[in-house]
This record gives C-alpha cells, structure tokens and sequence, in this order.
C-alpha cells in the first residue's frame, strides 16, 4: 500500500474514534427510572478516549513527517531524473553536431574531389585532342608511356618490398644450409687436367711414328679413332671429339714410343690391349663412383657409362669429381629441406650421364633421360635429370635441389675454366646488353662476369626507375645469356654538379 493509502486509513480510524468519543459524552441522561452510570466507569472511559487522542495525534505527526521524508525522496529522484534526461539529451544534441561537422567535411571533400575529377576530365579531353592526329600505333605508345611512368614509382615499391621480405625470410637459413652443404661436399680428390699431348725426348721418333709411306701412323689412326698432329716440337697432339678413344691412343702410343716397335701389327695389339684395360678401368671407375655416393644395384651398362666419367670434362672439371661433389651437397640439402634423399641422391648421380654418350644427337639432357628410360630408372629421377638445366619446368623440390647442387659445384670458384675467347664474347655481349637499356650512359662487366655495374643518367631515371631497370636487365640476361653461376645486376645513379669559382 502506498503511503498516501496508510495516511487516509490513519486519518479515518482517528476521525471514527473522536466522534465515538464525542457521542458518549453528549449522550442524555435516561429518566430518574433507568439505571444510573458508575462515576468511576465514565472517568475510565473518558482517560481512554483522550490516550486514544494523543495517540492519534501521535501517529500522525508521524504520518506527517514520514510523508515530508516520502515528498523529499520523491522530488530528489525527480531531479535526478531530470539532470540524466538532460545529460542524454546534452549528449545527443553533442552527437549530432559532430556528425554535422563530419557531414561538412565530407560535403568539402567531395566537392574538392569532383574538381579534380573535372580537372582530370579536361586533361584527359586535351590529350584525346592531340591524340586525334596521332596513329593508332602512336596513341598506343603514348598510352603505354603514360601508364607504364604512373606504375614505376608502385612498382619499384613492390619490387622492394618482396626482395626485402625475402631477404629477411630466406638469407640467413639459406646461407646456413649451403655452407654447411659446401663443407660436407667438400672431397679430398683434385681435378686432373688431362692434355691429349704426348711429350717426345728424340724428333727422330716422329719418322717411325709417320713409317714407311705413312703407313704407321694412318693405322694408328685408323684404330683409334683419333687425329693425329705431330707438326709441333717435341709433342704429339691427339685430337677426338671422344675422350675415351683420345684417352686409348694417348696411352697407346706412349707404350709404343717405350716399346720402340713400331708397325701396324703392334700397332693394332698394343690399341686392342689398352682398349680392354681402359674398359675395365671405367667399369672399375663406374662401381666406385656408385659405391661413393652410396646408390647400389644399378644396371651393369649405366656403371660402366657413369665410369667413362673418368675421362670426361667439362669446363676442365672432371666428371667424376662433379658428380660425387654434387651428389653430396645435393643429399644434405635433401635432408634439410625434407624432401626425398633417396630421389635427389640418384637424380644427382645421373643427371649428367647424357654427356658420355656421343653416338647420339641431341643435348645432354634429353639423352640422359632417353637412355635412362630403357633400364626403368623412376619417374621423379627422370623429372630431375630432365629439370636440372630448367629445360622443363620444376616439377618438384627434389628437381629444384639437383638443379641447385649442380649449380653449386660447377660455379664455385676454381672448379672450371673456359675458352677466353668466349668468355670475352659473353662479357662483351653483358656490357651490350645493358647499354641497350633507355637512360643508361656505361656499363662495365666486372669480378670475372659474375657483376654488371650499370652507370645510369639521373636526367633520364629516378630511383624508382633505377629499380625497375635492374629487374628488367636481370631477366634479359637470364633470357638471353649463358654463364656459369650467377650475374649480380648493380645499377648506380649519381647527380654530380660542379662549379668553378675564379
């Protein structure tokens, strides 16, 4: 019951009372016949109607204060309320004028951008203008151009970005697993530098080498499948496109020159003699090549063929050294990256093995794999031989790491040498390469071609198109050159001014 409820009920009990009160004491005195009151009964009965009175009163002084307390609590909470209501409303109100603030910003951002759109528009109407007297070919280079400048600046950050993050990534781990692949691969076995020459200690000699009527020397020939040169003192030059049949005729006629008979008969015996000791020897060179690099039950005619290794260089690094090296680089990468020792270990082993073979036509590797198909040699094996110079796309990781063995071990420094000839003709066409390029002024191939250092004209390039010039020179030397190992690309843009004070 709510307060004001209590205070009426109060208010009325109080009321009935007095007038209860009121009309025993008015009530008329009964005839001389009836019953008199006790005095004593009617003073009680007066003490009890004024304690009722009091009490009354009492209570609703009571009553009175608890309604002030109940009004105050009352109107107290009316505040409150009204001050909430009006934070809420203040808060609202604070609202909508920050987004009135955000709505005018936006109006003036949208109406700077449609200015810049309708500058854009007149500029691009200009130039559809002037490109209304152009060609067809010449609005597209004009396109192209103007394209190809808004793109640079992204480009380049893009380049950079990804070959930082790379860097960042791989380097370290990279640079930890190939050193320690180097050092594993690392053998006690240095190259020979067969030369197919033959040293005389008497000129004399070369007349019986020649015989009667050239009869000698066109039989030793004819046997051994080489040319013969005998115009330089004191040497015998052998020349085959075959380094086993220069390998039998250059051991051949050393036993003839020491044995001092020299005719055809002997000629024929000694070639026949030494043929069958250089088989066994490659047969012999063959089994320990396998046995080394740990791959066993290998047909008998791909040992003997991996045992011509012996006599086979390339670049002047020995076959076998090369192989054997790859093999054990290429196996601890294997292991580092996860993938399949056992496919790696034989693609290593294998993947050259089309060079030895020389009564077929066609590059090494497509050779090795036609001639490795006939004994059954694994699919992922095939796929690693015929990747391993990216003649095919990579097919998996284990292509990837014969491919990455076999470019360590042949471009590390001091494995093999070439032709100067061609090695000035491949610097030549690296430094031709790079003057092609719009914008640059020299260029200089340096540390024995493995660096280009491009000299670019700050007139002609930014820095952003410094970048992109150095990717584009990079894919145009990985198109368009051959070269051992790998080609570092360094392009230098430098503004010099200078004045002279007199």
């Amino acid at each position: 019951m709510s307060f004001l409820g209590k205070f009426t009920n109060i208010f009325k009990k109080g009321v009935e009372l007095k007038k209860a009160v009121g009309q025993k004491q008015a009530k008329p005195v009964k005839s001389a016949t009836a019953k008199k009151t006790p005095v004593v009964k009617l003073e009680k009965i007066r003490k009890i109607s004024s304690h009722l009175i009091e009490e009354a009163k009492a209570r609703a002084r009571e009553i009175i204060v608890e309604a002030k307390d109940e009004a105050l609590k009352i109107r107290t909470q009316a505040s409150d309320q009204v001050r909430a209501t009006q934070a809420n409303i203040d808060k609202q109100l604070g609202a909508l004028e920050e987004k009135e603030k955000i709505l005018a910003s936006t109006q003036k951002q949208l109406e700077f951008r449609l200015q810049e759109i309708d500058k854009i528009k007149k500029q691009q109407l200009e130039k559809l203008e002037r490109a209304g007297s152009l060609t067809t070919k010449e609005a597209k280079e004009l396109i192209l151009k103007a394209t190809e400048e808004k793109l640079t600046e992204d480009m380049a950050k893009q380049i950079r970005e990804a070959e930082e993050q790379a860097q960042q990534e791989a380097d370290e781990k990279a640079k930890a697993i190939l050193v320690d692949a180097m050092y594993r691969g690392a053998i006690d076995y240095v190259p020979e530098y067969t030369v197919s020459a033959v040293k005389l200690t008497d000129e004399d000699m070369k007349g019986r080498i020649i015989g009667k009527e050239g009869r000698n020397i066109r039989t030793f020939e004819k046997v051994t499948g080489v040319d013969v040169d005998l115009d330089e003192e004191g040497v015998i030059r052998l020349s085959s496109f075959d380094s086993i049949r220069r390998e039998i005729a250059r051991v051949a006629l050393e036993k003839l020159i020491a044995d001092g008979r020299i005719q055809p008969t002997r000629i024929e015996e000694i070639v026949d003699r030494i043929e069958k000791d250089v088989n066994r020897i490659i047969l012999k060179s063959g089994e320990d090549l396998c046995h080394q690099a740990k791959v066993y039950n290998l047909p008998l005619e791909i040992i003997k063929t991996l045992g011509r290794f012996k006599y086979r260089f390339s670049y002047g690094q020995n076959m076998i050294a090369h192989t054997l090296e790859e093999t054990k680089i290429g196996v601890h990468l294997a292991y580092e990256a996860g993938a399949n020792v056992n496919v790696v270990r034989l693609g290593c082993l294998l993947h050259d093995i089309g060079k030895v073979i020389t009564d077929e036509e066609g590059s090494h590797v497509q050779i090795g794999v036609d001639f490795l198909t006939k004994y059954n040699i694994p699919q992922p094996v095939l796929d690693c031989i015929a990747q391993h110079h990216e003649d095919q796309p990579f097919s998996s990781k284990e292509a990837i790491l014969v491919y990455i063995a076999d470019a360590i071990s042949g471009s590390r420094p001091g494995a093999r040498y070439e032709d100067y000839g061609e090695y000035v003709k491949r610097l030549t066409k690296l430094e031709d390469l790079a003057v092609g390029f719009k914008g640059v002024e020299k260029a200089y191939a340096i540390q024995a071609g493995r660096e280009i250092r491009v000299i670019a004209s700050p007139e002609k390039l930014t820095d952003a198109a410094c970048t992109k010039l150095a990717k584009d020179l990079k894919d145009k030397i990985q198109k368009e050159l051959t070269y051992p190992g790998q080609v570092k690309v360094n392009v230098i843009r430098e503004l010099r001014t200078t004045e002279i004070a007199k």
